[in-house]
């Protein structure tokens, strides 16, 4: 790949994109430590991390038009996941909750007539507006949960917002009392298309409709355009969006997600293919055990939400192994807390045994297989085991391995997985799945708190499941050329004097571990880590890199990061602890040729110095 300028979008000129560029072991340095430099050239960013500029200007509006001087806006896509982080920021703020920490809902306008189509995909946000100095509390809860709402659907529904079209659900007073302007109505409304530039400053000039709900129908003369006005509306707001392939969309992912659909399909079709039995090596899993998340860290966070209604009472889960950095995050924060087993070894499980047969209990235990940045493997049977013995739920993260590669289901309660990893591979939409095991001790209890308050299917916005659909039709093809593509990445490392070691599932000690699981003609992943000999090589070493460097995994084109330094960087001593090593370059393996060379060339450069 081309070099990427500092604090461009990977890929470039990507609206959506999911990684940013960050191209100099600098570089990653100075964005953890908030240098102007960086962040100033910063289009985008991880969108957990980087709360993106659609979702801003939007949030920016809504405050204008019904906020108060000195609050900010969080956005989320329906009441109840905004109505979690006003628990979360009660329940963590220092000083007492203001009295401002409000909902607002935005609905589309019930006084208006609207297409199906559009009326059918739900537009609607909830702000949470707070006073700014509880921003840092608010952001918590935005990055951990994975619910807020996602960029497209932010873009779509500022549309609306600015048309007067998204008004004040009934339940949703104003924090301020507004002078309510009559909207008008009519196509001529519609004519001018508004930009992203637009967006980004207060519409000081937009009428309100906020008060119109439950007032009387609109004038005759105004019901004469109103087919003419639901047809435009269709085409400005439906884009090159068919609403209607999304629930075919939906469940073409999932059954991609069962592992029984692994061929195009036709979404105009009225019905798919019947699922077949035995998906995943379960007799009895069916489309409906599989839960279609807006991320990968709110299906981890929905998960444990759900595990603590389903179980009770209340008891701390284990983390086992070194996780991705907001996973840990969620058992630490919502809940009981967790007790957490850095280096997931056959020691660890030896501890957690003990402590079992002593008498304590536990939630649930949260792996990834393999772990992310060691690609370490937990003994996932003899978990199985103690779980089965001691009362456990086990939730197993599968988005490195894959299904392609690893079959974990039959050990698992649930199995999470990020899709906006391998499974798009385009690095532009983000989603993520839940499945739950049919044959596991709590499917029944798990399955009615999903049903009950956890789950809500309207929180992966429609856009974004198009896209999903669209990029992960040739997902298994993929998989094989990017496993081969990283054992040659693994084989000029492993022989080349100046690296240090190679994490790699092919070549971890916990290898057996790994292959316990490989299905019959799996590989051992895309994702591996390395580290140098000295720190001054490891930089020489990832500055000289012809590859994209960012944040994020799983990508078609190989993307690579000093990864400690941008999820470890206010804590490297507390990582260095369990076995990561400050200086370690994480290294997600595309589908490009000769990449073999593209590290033997960076490593030339490293011998330099």
């Amino acid at each position: 790949m081309a070099s990427i300028e500092l604090g461009d979008s990977i890929p470039p000129n990507t609206a959506h994109a999911v990684s940013v560029s960050l191209p100099t072991w600098k570089a990653n340095v100075g964005y953890e430590e908030g240098e102007q430099w960086v962040l100033d050239t910063m289009v985008t960013g991880y969108p957990r991390f980087f709360i993106h500029k659609a979702i801003q200007a939007l949030g920016a509006d809504i405050l204008a038009k019904h906020g108060r001087p000195g609050q900010s806006a969080m956005l989320f896509p329906t009441r109840r996941t905004a109505q979690r982080c006003v628990d979360f920021i009660r329940a963590k703020a220092e000083t007492p909750t203001p009295a401002d920490l409000s909902i607002l809902s935005l609905v589309l306008d019930p006084a208006r007539e609207f297409a199906e189509p559009l009326r059918s995909i739900a537009p609607s946000i909830s702000a949470v507006l707070f006073p700014q100095d509880l921003f840092p509390v608010a952001k918590q809860y935005w990055q951990h949960s994975g619910d807020g709402v996602s960029s497209r659907r932010a873009e779509f529904c500022h549309g609306l917002f600015r048309d007067g079209l998204l008004v004040l659900d009934n339940r949703s007073p104003s924090p301020r009392s507004l002078h309510q302007q009559k909207m008008r109505r009519g196509p001529k409304r519609y004519q001018r298309a508004a930009s992203i530039d637009e967006a980004e400053a207060p519409n000081g000039h937009g009428s309100s409709h906020g008060g119109a709900n439950g007032k009387t129908s609109p004038p005759a003369e105004e019901l004469a355009d109103s087919l003419e006005s639901s047809r435009f509306l269709e085409e400005r707001y439906g884009r090159n969006l068919d609403v209607s392939f999304v629930e075919n969309a939906k469940s073409a992912i999932r059954r991609r997600i069962a592992g029984v659909l692994t061929t195009d399909i036709d979404l105009a079709s009225k019905s798919l293919p019947v699922m077949e039995s035995n998906a995943r090596g379960i007799s009895n899993l069916q489309e409906h055990d599989i839960y279609l998340t807006p991320c990968g860290m709110n299906a981890i966070f929905l998960t444990h939400q759900a595990l603590l209604k389903a179980r009770s009472p209340p008891q701390k889960s284990v983390n086992f192994g070194f996780p991705y950095v907001d996973t840990l995050k969620i058992l630490q924060k919502f809940g009981p807390g967790a007790v957490f087993y850095g280096r997931g070894s056959a020691a660890d499980l030896d501890d957690l045994e003990a402590r079992l047969r002593a008498g304590e209990r536990f939630l649930a235990l949260f792996c990834e297989f393999p772990g992310n940045p060691l690609l370490t493997c937990p003994d996932l049977a003899r978990i199985r085991r103690l779980a089965d013995t001691y009362d456990f739920a086990v939730v197993i993260d599968e988005t490195i391995g894959n299904f392609v590669n690893v079959n974990v289901l039959p050990l698992a309660d649930v199995v999470v997985s990020s899709l906006t990893k391998i499974f798009s591979g385009d690095c532009n939409v983000m989603g993520g799945s839940i499945i739950l095991n049919p044959g596991g001790r709590y499917y029944g209890a798990l399955k009615a708190a999903m049903a009950d308050d956890v789950f809500e299917d309207t929180t992966y916005w429609a856009e974004d499941v198009v896209f999903m659909e669209r990029n992960s039709r040739d997902f298994v093809t993929r998989i094989d050329r990017v496993n081969a593509n990283a054992e040659a990445i693994c084989d000029v490392l492993e022989a080349h004097p100046l690296v240090k070691k190679v994490y790699y599932p092919k070549y971890n000690e916990s290898r057996p571990n790994y292959e316990a699981c490989r299905l019959p003609n799996g590989g051992y992943g895309g994702l591996l880590s390395c580290t140098l000999k000295t720190k001054a090589h490891a930089i020489a070493f990832y500055d000289a890199l012809e590859t994209a460097k960012g944040p994020s995994l799983g990508t078609n084109f190989t993307l690579t990061s000093p990864y400690v330094i941008l999820a470890h960087y206010q804590e490297l001593d507390w990582a260095a602890s369990f076995g990561v090593d400050p200086d370690l370059i994480r290294i997600s393996v595309g589908l490009e040729d000769n990449v073999g060379e593209v590290f033997a060339k960076a490593l030339r450069a490293a011998e330099a110095v």
